[in-house]
């Protein structure tokens, strides 16, 4: 069975979170584990693929405050990311959800900027085939 990145005790002592620790260990472990697999899409599988214990320790933390800040972003803003709409305009006054927009989106994972550049700091990001 696929496991999160982090616990839901470890979102609560480690890291410290707030937005979702009203939620009951089930549903916050079911976020988590959604984060995780976004961050898999972004990696390309690659911690799937060889464990998050042979990332180094920089690794590790990052890919872990990563998973709990994309689930609170995911939790935070679920009403517009499952939307299908990339602009919409009323009376005039237009919205547009793209490249200007500081959400990231590749793969169907939306993602804030910082923390995208954040994820990109582990190297597990890169395109390029080793």
């Amino acid at each position: 069975m696929y496991e999160s990145y982090v616990s839901p005790e470890s979102y609560l002592r480690e890291y410290g979170g707030s937005v979702l620790a009203s939620m009951d260990m089930g549903e916050l472990s079911c976020r988590l584990r959604t984060a995780s697999r976004h961050i898999d899409s972004l990696t390309y599988n690659r911690i799937a693929a060889k464990g998050l214990c042979a990332l180094t320790d920089f690794q590790r933390e990052i890919i872990e405050e990563v998973v709990c800040l994309q689930a609170e972003f995911e939790y935070e803003n679920s009403d517009v990311i499952d939307t299908i709409l990339s602009g919409y305009s009323i009376n005039g006054v237009s919205v547009q959800f793209g490249k200007n927009w500081n959400v990231f989106v590749e793969k169907g994972v939306a993602m804030k900027k910082d923390v995208y550049a954040l994820l990109c700091q582990t190297g597990l990001c890169c395109q390029l085939v080793r």
